[in-house]
C-alpha cells in the first residue's frame, strides 16, 4: 500500500465545469440558526433555513478559490470576473423578499483597482425581472453597481480581483435587534437555470479516479453541513473509497431548538408547518435525505452514527453527566460539548427520537438501514480522572450502591467496582433501548446495528477498572451486529502494540469475532500533524493483517485538507520481495556503485546550477566478479530462476557497507541516533547517517536489518522492551520518556533486484576466464 499527501495537481486528469456549478456553492451562518444547501438539478440548488432570532443571517457563497475539495479534485482558482455574467431564477418563501430594504443582497469581497481590499453590496432587486419572490436575475460583472438606489448611489464593482460572492438570506421581519422569535421561522430559497456566460464562464476541475483502495470513508455532519451532499460524495468516490460511509450526524447542527428563558435548548415539541421531525431541524432533514438518496444511487451504504455528545450551550442542565462535585462533563472542544446521562430518561428518549428521525429518512429513501451507537460512555475528566457518575438521576439509580470514586485511575475497592459494574449496566441498557427504537422505526425493514468504542480511554492501563463502566459486558455479542473499534491516540503515537492489546482485550471481553469487527484509523486534527498519515497507513496495514473486514479512514474533511491519497501498490504484494539472502560467497566479490541523480545546468556566464533529485544514493552492484567456479555459477542460475529474473527483490549484503558502526565493524548500542522520545511515540525507524557536520549529514533509512544483530539504547542504557516491526521499525512496549535519546546498532542488508530479466552465460567464455556481468539494483522501500 502507499499514500501521497497531494498539495496540487500536476499531470493528473482534469475536466471542465461551468463557473457557478450548483454543487460547489456553500452556506454559512452564525449560531444558533441553521441552513443547508442541496443540488436539485444540474443547474439548480435549494437552501433551507431556520431562524431563531430577528438578526439571524445566512449566506449562500461562491468562493473564487476552492479550499474545501481535495487538491486533486478542486476547481481552478479564478479571481477575474470581467466580461462574465451570472444568470438565474430566484424563488423564495419565508425569507425577506427581494424588494425590501434588507432584501437579498450580493456582497462581493475582493480588491479595488488599486489593490486595496473592498466589499461591494449589490441589491439583487436592482437586477431582477419578476416578483419579489419569483424573479429572473442577470448580473454582468463588468457593469455591476453596488448601492441601494441606482444610479444615484452607484458604487461600480471592480470585477478583476474578486475573492467571494455572498448572497444574504434573512427572516422576513429582520431588524438587527436579536429579538427571540416565539417559534422558529422556516424559510427556503431556490436558484435554478443557473448559467454563466462570457469570459471565464468555464473552469478547469480535477477529474481523477483513484482505483478502489479497499477502504471505506467516515464523514461528520458538523464538519460538512455547509457543503452539498453531491460534492462530498463525488470526493469519496473519486478518491477510491467504496462500501459503507460511516456518517456521524454530529452534536452541534442537527437539532431543533426551543426557547426557555434566555436560552435555546434541544426540543421535542411538535413540528410546525414546514418541518418533518420533532428532534431534528428541517435544513438537516433536507440535507440528509439528499445525502442518503445520492449515496444509495452510487452503491454506497450510509451508517448513521449517533453519540451521547451534545453541544453544551443547548443541552438541558439536568441531562448532563456530572462529576462528584457537580461539575458538568465537558469535552475539550471550543465551544464545548457535554455528555448525556444514560440514567436520565428524558435525555435518552431524546436520543431515541433523533435516531428514529434519521432511521425514517433512510427508510423512506428506500436505503439500507444501518445505525451506529457512537462512543457511548460515562465521561472521565481528562485532567484528574474524575468519572461523571453523579448527576441526580444517576445517583438516584445507584441507590445504596452509591460510593465516592474521586479518581477512576488506580485500584478500586469492592464497593467501587460494584458501582462501576452498575454504571455499565445502565449504559448497556440505554444503548439497547436506542437500538430497539431504531428497529421499531424501521417498520419491519432489515436493520444492521453497530457499536463504536474508543479504546484508549475505556482501556486506559492507568484505569484498569474503567472498562466495567465503559465497556460493559452487556454489549457482548450478539447485542450488536458489528463491533467498531477506534484508537487514534495510539495511532498518533505509532503505538501498534497498544492497539493490539486493546483489540485483544475488547475481543475477549465482548466476544465479537474478527469477521464482526470494523476498524477506524485516524485522525489528523490539524494540518501541522500531517506526519500522522504515515501512522494511519501503518495502522490500516496492521488491521488488514488481523483480517479486519472493513476499515474506515476518519475523516473526509482531514483527507481533503491534507490531500491524503491512499492507493494499493502492486509492490505491496509480499511476493514482490523474497526475504532471502543473495548467495553470500558470490556477493562478497561484488563491486558497488553508489549513484545520485543531479541536474546540472551551465548558465551563459559559465556558472553551474546543480539540483539534487534524490535525497539518498541508489546503489548498483555487479555480482559477476564473485562467480569463480562452475558450482557458484549453477548456484547463481538457480537463484536467478527462483526470483523470476527482475520480478522479485531480495536481500544483498553490501561487502563494503553493512554495519551501523563505521561501515563493517561490530555494532554497538549507541552507533546511530534514531530519535528523541516525547512521552507518546513508541515507534522509531532504523537509520544510518553519513557525514560529520550536522548540516551535511545524509540519512539512509534501513529497511532490511539483520534482526539478530540489533541493539537498542535509551539514554545510553541497553533496552530490551522493544520489538522489530516491518521495514526496520523499532516499537517499544511503552513510550520512551520525553527528551530521551534513542540509539541503535545493527547489521543490515540492501533490498535489491536483478537489473535484467535475462542472464547471459557462455560456458566456453566463462571457463576461459571472462568475468560474468550480474547487475543488481537497489529497490526503494517506504516504511
Amino acid at each position: 500500500m502507499g499514500f501521497w499527501l497531494a498539495k496540487e495537481r500536476t499531470a493528473q486528469q482534469t475536466n471542465f465545469i461551468q463557473r457557478f456549478d450548483p454543487r460547489f456553492w456553500t452556506v454559512n451562518f452564525p449560531r444558533p440558526m441553521m441552513a443547508s444547501v442541496v443540488t436539485t438539478a444540474p443547474d439548480a440548488l435549494r437552501v433551507d433555513a431556520v431562524f431563531y432570532n430577528s438578526d439571524d443571517l445566512a449566506g449562500l457563497i461562491w468562493d473564487s478559490e476552492d479550499t474545501l475539495d481535495h487538491p486533486l479534485l478542486a476547481y481552478e482558482t479564478s479571481h477575474d470576473y470581467a466580461r462574465l455574467s451570472l444568470n438565474f431564477r430566484w424563488r423564495s418563501s419565508g425569507i425577506m423578499p427581494l424588494d425590501q430594504v434588507n432584501g437579498p443582497t450580493l456582497t462581493i469581497e475582493g480588491r479595488d483597482a488599486t489593490g486595496n481590499p473592498k466589499a461591494w453590496y449589490v441589491r439583487l432587486w436592482n437586477y431582477a425581472t419578476g416578483t419579489p419572490t419569483d424573479a429572473y436575475i442577470k448580473l454582468e460583472f463588468s457593469s455591476l453597481d453596488g448601492g441601494f438606489l441606482l444610479p444615484g448611489e452607484a458604487d461600480p464593482v471592480h470585477p478583476e480581483d474578486i475573492d467571494r460572492l455572498f448572497i444574504s438570506i434573512i427572516p422576513p421581519d429582520y431588524d438587527g435587534t436579536a429579538t427571540r422569535y416565539p417559534t422558529p421561522q422556516i424559510g427556503w430559497v431556490e436558484m435554478s437555470a443557473i448559467a454563466a456566460d462570457g469570459a471565464g464562464a468555464v473552469l478547469e476541475i480535477g477529474d481523477i479516479m483513484v482505483p478502489e483502495n479497499g477502504l471505506s470513508m467516515a464523514t461528520g455532519y458538523d464538519d460538512s453541513f455547509n457543503q452539498t451532499p453531491e460534492r462530498l460524495l463525488r470526493s469519496v468516490r473519486a478518491l477510491g473509497y467504496r462500501g459503507a460511509i460511516n456518517h456521524y450526524v454530529g452534536m452541534s447542527h442537527y437539532f431543533r431548538l426551543e426557547t426557555n428563558g434566555a436560552g435555546l435548548y434541544v426540543s421535542l415539541s411538535a413540528p410546525q408547518s414546514g418541518e418533518e421531525f420533532a428532534a431534528i431541524n428541517q435544513p438537516c432533514t433536507a440535507w440528509h435525505r439528499d445525502f442518503v438518496t445520492r449515496a444509495e444511487a452510487m452503491d454506497f451504504t450510509v451508517i448513521f452514527s449517533l453519540s451521547y455528545e451534545l453541544f453544551d450551550a443547548h443541552c438541558w442542565n439536568n441531562w448532563k453527566q456530572r462529576a462528584e462535585n457537580g461539575d458538568p462533563a465537558l469535552t475539550g472542544w471550543v465551544p464545548p460539548s457535554t455528555l448525556l446521562s444514560p440514567a436520565r430518561q428524558p435525555a435518552m428518549r431524546y436520543l431515541q427520537a433523533v435516531a428514529r428521525a434519521f432511521t425514517a429518512t433512510a427508510r423512506d429513501a428506500g436505503a439500507a438501514i444501518q445505525f451506529q451507537v457512537g462512543e457511548p460512555w460515562w465521561w472521565v475528566m481528562p485532567d484528574d480522572g474524575r468519572i461523571c457518575l453523579y448527576d441526580p438521576a444517576a445517583k438516584a439509580a445507584f441507590g445504596d450502591a452509591l460510593v465516592s470514586i474521586p479518581d477512576i485511575r488506580g485500584p478500586k475497592t469492592a464497593a467501587q467496582k460494584a458501582m462501576l459494574d452498575q454504571a455499565g449496566e445502565m449504559l448497556a441498557q440505554s444503548t439497547a433501548d436506542l437500538v430497539t427504537a431504531v428497529k421499531d422505526e424501521a417498520l419491519g425493514a432489515p436493520v444492521k446495528t453497530f457499536l463504536l468504542a474508543y479504546l484508549p480511554t475505556i482501556l486506559d492501563e492507568a484505569a484498569p477498572e474503567a472498562k466495567r463502566a465503559n465497556l460493559p459486558v452487556g454489549w457482548a455479542s450478539p447485542a450488536f451486529d458489528i463491533l467498531q473499534l477506534e484508537d487514534y491516540d495510539w495511532v498518533i503515537a505509532g503505538d501498534q502494540s497498544a492497539t493490539q492489546r486493546g483489540i485483544d482485550l475488547a475481543t475477549e471481553r465482548l466476544g465479537y469475532p474478527m469477521a464482526q469487527q470494523q476498524y477506524f484509523s485516524g485522525f489528523v486534527l490539524t494540518a501541522d500533524g500531517s506526519f500522522i498519515w504515515a501512522n494511519i497507513v501503518d495502522a490500516v496495514a496492521a488491521a488488514q493483517a488481523r483480517g479486519t473486514p472493513d476499515i474506515f479512514i476518519w475523516a473526509l474533511p482531514q483527507v481533503a485538507r491534507d490531500g491524503f491519497t491512499y492507493f494499493q501498490e502492486q509492490e505491496d504484494d509480499m511476493n514482490a520481495f523474497d526475504d532471502v539472502q543473495f548467495p553470500i560467497a558470490i556477493g562478497r566479490g561484488a563491486t558497488v556503485s553508489p549513484r545520485f541523480s543531479t541536474d546540472v545546468v551551465t548558465t551563459l556566464s559559465g556558472h553551474e546550477k546543480r539540483n539534487s533529485d534524490w535525497a539518498d544514493a541508489r546503489l548498483e552492484f555487479d555480482a559477476g566478479p564473485g562467480v569463480r567456479s562452475e558450482e557458484e555459477l549453477r548456484t547463481l542460475i538457480s537463484f536467478f530462476r527462483a526470483r523470476r529474473g527482475a520480478a522479485k527483490a531480495f536481500r544483498f549484503a553490501d561487502p563494503y557497507d553493512h554495519s551501523s558502526n563505521n561501515m563493517v565493524e561490530t555494532p554497538t548500542p549507541t552507533d546511530q541516533s534514531i530519535g528523541i522520545g516525547n512521552g507518546e511515540q513508541t515507534r522509531f525507524q532504523l537509520a544510518k547517517s553519513y557525514g560529520e557536520e550536522e548540516g551535511e549529514r545524509q540519512q539512509r533509512l534501513i529497511t532490511r536489518p539483520v534482526s539478530s544483530s540489533i541493539l537498542v539504547a535509551i539514554n545510553g542504557a541497553l533496552a530490551s522492551n522493544w520489538s522489530l516491526g516491518a521495514f526496520g521499525q523499532i516499537t517499544f512496549d511503552s513510550p520512551p520518556p520525553p527528551d530521551a535519546k534513542i540509539e541503535a546498532g545493527f547489521l543490515f542488508d540492501v533490498p535489491v533486484r536483478f537489473a535484467e530479466d535475462r542472464l547471459d552465460v557462455s560456458a566456453s567464455t566463462f571457463l576461459a576466464g571472462d568475468i560474468l556481468e550480474v547487475r543488481l539494483i537497489e529497490v526503494r522501500e517506504t516504511p
